[in-house]
């Protein structure tokens, strides 16, 4: 027979496990969750996740790796704004934002602080699609929300926000190839974002599946990092070598792409590139002369989807694991002054930030009126 001490040290031992388990999390549930349209799961076969209610008002923080280029600094600027909008503005009662670089570990330490600190939620641009496994489980240990978006990890352990990017790859190289008619050889020119991010990974892989089936092309890779400057002197240093290309597809920096061509008075060409401004307003003006742009968005705006998809968690809804945002496409046969461009806005800025079916719309003037600062 066991003794009373030995007993009692089994059955404390029991109630501690017990009550960890108990803040493990999330649970998988059944769908759908709140706002259907909004938080749209990516297939049938996505799963639903549930987190024990938390009240509020919250504490999140937003930590970004990477952070030079307009993309990164808009994006900044778009959840200090939202935060501050009527009906998340109750919700939040802090919001955190840093950027750790590109050093996967100096990432990874920044959330582990904001979990051990006590924050709610953890909106996160991944620096690797792998490696977190670590603080997802603490995440889980401590009922944290962690929400990657635009570079998701590869895993279901969290709940994610992205638009389809291989699906990006996809519509950009159909819009080349029906530009180009019958072609079907000749010198492409990919301009390339980031390395060793699931974004660049996957628009390559999306681009590379179509183009590789349609033709004999010879693609030219180069890396702009999805900005405006490296993406202007790598698309300069491709010309420079190989002369003409028959069509591009920049992941980003797509302005600096074009003004390289012009620079170099390459003659225009087919091209798909991202959501910039000002990417949009030299299509606007030099379609007529060949420019057949096709202008995709993977928006800055995705950080206010996933702000609201973290209150929504810790409100204890049922989510999906991995929710869908619509790509938001034009080319330049729809392109509208004021409407999906704006000419009198600055070139350093994304168009698309508005997203009706989740209610969410961060203006210019709100996103303009942030820095891009790590806040104290």
């Amino acid at each position: 027979m066991a003794c009373p001490a030995r007993l009692f040290a089994l059955a404390f031992a029991g109630l501690l496990l017990s009550s960890v388990v108990s803040l493990a999390a999330p649970k998988t549930v059944s769908g759908p969750g709140p706002d259907p349209n909004c938080f749209k799961p990516w297939n049938a076969q996505t799963k639903y996740m549930q987190w024990d209610k938390k009240p509020g008002p919250y504490r999140v923080a937003v930590v970004n790796g990477f952070v030079g280029n307009t993309w990164r600094i808009q994006m900044i600027q778009t959840a200090k704004a939202y935060a501050e909008q009527p009906g998340m503005k109750d919700k939040i009662k802090e919001l955190k934002v840093v950027s750790t670089g590109t050093d996967v570990a100096a990432q990874l330490g920044a959330i582990e602080d904001f979990i051990n600190q006590g924050y709610d939620a953890i909106i996160t641009i991944a620096v690797a699609p792998e490696g977190f496994d670590r603080v997802i489980r603490l995440a889980d240990r401590n009922n944290v929300v962690i929400v990657p978006f635009d570079n998701v990890l590869d895993t279901d352990k969290v709940m994610q926000v992205n638009e389809d990017q291989l699906e990006i790859g996809r519509l950009s190289a159909r819009h080349l190839l029906k530009e180009l008619g019958q072609k079907r050889d000749g010198k492409i020119l990919e301009v390339r974002g980031l390395p060793g991010n699931s974004v660049d990974r996957d628009r390559h892989l999306g681009f590379r599946e179509v183009m590789e089936k349609e033709g004999k092309f010879q693609i030219v890779e180069v890396v702009g990092n999805w900005d405006d400057g490296t993406a202007q002197k790598a698309t300069a240093d491709a010309l420079a070598v190989h002369g003409k290309f028959e069509a591009v597809f920049t992941q980003g920096g797509s302005t600096g792409s074009v003004r390289a061509m012009m620079d170099a008075k390459h003659p225009f060409v087919p091209m798909a590139g991202e959501g910039e401004n000002g990417y949009r307003k030299l299509i606007a003006k030099h379609a007529g002369e060949g420019l057949k742009g096709l202008s995709y968005s993977q928006s800055p705006g995705l950080v206010a989807i996933s702000m609201k998809a973290a209150v929504s968690a810790l409100e204890g809804n049922p989510m999906p694991q991995l929710i869908s945002v619509p790509i938001p496409v034009v080319d330049y046969t729809t392109l509208k002054d004021n409407v999906n461009y704006w000419s009198n806005l600055s070139d350093n800025f994304f168009a698309a930030n508005e997203f009706p079916a989740c209610g969410v719309n961060v203006t210019a003037p709100e996103i303009m009126a942030k820095d891009a600062k790590n806040t104290q």
